[in-house]
């Protein structure tokens, strides 16, 4: 009995033994490991430690649904849900009953509808009993019920009131009811690493000489994005037109905004096709721009909007007299109220002149007010960001697809009737691309305010830029040339600084097609510079053509040529190119002049909306509307500082 007792203590003990050992020799392993670890110069995945943008990711930054007075009284019933839905890649109904669906998903949508009566053509709508118990309630809902000239008439009387500043109706609950719903709808369809809903909104002055905010007519509107969530956007209401239409006000806002909430804002303004030289104007106020004027626009708005459905703002004609690429999707007709345009307003519209004149502010002031990067939106009202030509559904409820849609009048001449557009000259545009890690709030937002970013016409050619001292030709042909264009040197919307001695800047450019769309003629960078005597010029050299052309004296020796079929509205990618990698370096450097430059990546000629339109319903085209486009990206400059 003792002797079993005593085996059964043995190999109890053996099996404790054992335990122990094994337990000591897995310490003893993992202290091993830990060594091991600690010793290791670097980590052998090159992944661990990568923190640089690998992501581009497509968005819409300026997009109206049925909550904007001039969409939802005029026949948009779409509500914000229906843009997150359609954008996250779900088939929706189009407000004359069409199905409708994106090629693609979107990465991100803000919803920046109207801060003035946001959600008032909602309670109309919805007969709301507080509105309709007032006199102006009662004429707003008679008209919108009314004939589509009387429902118009109720957007503009609305708008007037925008100008003036002063509201015909305000209501603080109404407000605070409307943009929680806003702020929770945005938050209900944000799915952090999947889609991202940033909150948002549109101030929309118009200004009328009010305020100091210039003479009367100039768009000068701006959508506010944040970078936050409920917890903080929820703790203001949007800054409108009706609070103050002077820029500063709204800075100020903005400023109080993060002050108090510890959260991020800021403002980007529309294209300023339709200011009449006010958008981007040197003399604020009466007086010439002030050093601290500069140095707030340059912190509150770092971007600028380059292309949409109203025209594209890149540069005009007029301004770039050489740049056989100039005349797209131009609007010459005036302002808001019809003022005419005249040629001196044009250099404070486009972004390229307001970049070159940024470069001479600086000069003086010492700081750059213009240093801004450059995104695309639609600025639609329909609640649908379609920008693709087979698949645009117009700016407004009265533009889906239709047979007539190209003879609508979209400006009239308030005191000749003389029509200003049609229909037929609305772009297919435009799109933000950012380059960001994941997909979320902070990610998007940071790009923005870094400015690496870049703005497409409607398709999504992928396109990344580099500005670097001592780049070398096949660098750009690495499998790691982003990471070493981070490593040594800068990404669009960065600044290059202080050239060394003999050296000129080297850019690494990328551009790749879209996909599900054509491929590219060329790639160009555009340089703007200051001269020792304050003249300033521009230059456009093509880096990279297709088809085997040649590049003679900064140019592709030839059109890339076209294989549109009007009359079947299609093409083929029988021509161009699917990628371009280029290396290059500025043979006109000067290192005491500031400078900046940017890519423009341009696609092979392909059918226009109205090509598509004229297939689909069996109609005939005035010769003076265009049926082909090259649609085209533009990134956000690298600057040059002395």
């Amino acid at each position: 009995m003792y002797i079993k007792l005593l085996e059964k203590f043995l190999c109890a003990s053996a099996l404790l033994f054992a335990v122990l050992a094994g337990a000591v020799a897995a310490q003893d392993v993992g202290t091993l490991d830990q060594e091991r670890l600690i010793e290791a110069p670097e980590p052998y995945s090159p992944y661990v430690d990568q923190h640089f943008p690998q992501r581009v990711l497509w968005g819409d930054a300026h997009h109206h649904t049925s909550l904007s007075v001039d969409s939802g009284m005029i026949g948009n019933t779409n509500t914000p849900d229906t843009s997150f839905r359609l954008a996250r890649g779900e088939e929706v109904m189009s407000n004359s009953g069409l199905r409708v669906k994106l090629v693609r998903p979107l990465d991100f949508l803000v919803v920046t509808d109207h801060a003035e009566y946001l959600g008032i053509a909602k309670l109309l709508n919805e007969a709301n009993p507080a509105l309709l118990a007032t006199d102006v309630g009662q004429e707003w809902y008679s008209k919108m019920n009314g004939s589509p000239q009387e429902a118009w008439q109720a957007v503009v009387s609305m708008q007037n009131d925008f100008t003036s500043g002063v509201p015909r109706f305000a209501d603080p609950k109404v407000s605070r009811t409307v943009w929680d719903d806003v702020v929770d709808t945005a938050d209900r369809y944000n799915q952090p690493g999947t889609f991202t809903a940033l909150n948002g909104y549109e101030w929309s002055t118009v200004s009328n000489g009010r305020e100091g905010s210039g003479p009367p007519g100039a768009n000068l509107h701006r959508v506010v994005i944040f970078r936050d969530g409920p917890d903080r956007v929820k703790q203001i209401l949007p800054f409108s037109a009706f609070d103050s239409g002077d820029p500063e006000k709204l800075w100020e806002f903005m400023a109080a905004y993060e002050e108090d909430t510890g959260g991020q804002v800021l403002a980007i303004p529309h294209n300023g096709n339709l200011s009449n030289g006010q958008m981007y104007a040197e003399v604020i106020k009466g007086s010439d721009m002030t050093a601290d004027y500069a140095e707030r626009r340059a912190r509150w708005e770092p971007l600028m909007e380059v292309t949409q459905e109203k025209g594209d703002g890149e540069t005009h004609p007029f301004l770039s007299p050489n740049d056989e690429f100039a005349d797209y999707g131009t609007w010459d007709f005036g302002d808001s109220f019809g003022n005419p345009k005249e040629d001196w307003m044009l250099e404070y519209e486009y972004a390229r002149s307001t970049l070159i004149n940024g470069l001479r502010l600086e000069n003086t002031l010492g700081v750059n007010p213009f240093k801004a990067g450059m995104i695309g939106s639609t600025d639609t009202h329909t609640s649908m960001s379609t920008t693709r030509e087979e698949n645009y559904f117009g700016k407004l409820p009265s533009e889906d697809p239709s047979p007539d849609r190209y003879k609508g009048v979209f400006v009239k001449d308030s005191t000749t009737g003389d029509v200003l557009v049609y229909d037929w000259q609305l772009v297919a545009s435009g799109m933000v691309a950012v380059w960001a890690r994941e997909n979320t709030r902070e990610e998007i937002f940071d790009a923005m305010a870094r400015k690496e970013v870049y703005a497409s016409t409607g398709t999504r050619l992928t396109v990344r830029l580099f500005g670097g001292w001592d780049f070398q030709p096949d660098e750009v042909q690495r499998p790691d040339f982003a990471a070493q264009g981070y490593a040594r040197g800068m990404p669009m919307g960065g600044d290059l600084t202080s050239a060394p001695e003999g050296k000129a800047p080297t850019f690494m450019i990328r551009a790749l097609r879209d996909p599900d769309g054509a491929n590219l003629d060329r790639i160009q960078i555009v340089k703007g510079w200051l001269n020792a005597d304050g003249t300033t010029e521009e230059r456009i050299y093509d880096v990279a053509c297709s088809d085997d052309r040649v590049i003679e004296n900064r140019r592709c020796n030839r059109p890339v040529g076209s294989t549109v079929d009007v009359a079947d509205a299609s093409y083929t990618n029988s021509i161009g190119e699917v990628m371009f990698m280029a290396h290059w370096e500025d043979p006109d450097f000067d290192p005491s002049q500031r400078a900046f430059f940017y890519v423009r990546a341009i696609e092979i000629p392909t059918p226009r909306w109205t090509a598509y339109d004229a297939k689909r319903f069996g109609v005939t085209m005035p010769s003076e509307v265009p049926m082909t486009t090259q649609d085209r990206a533009y990134t956000s400059p690298i600057w040059y500082t002395p």
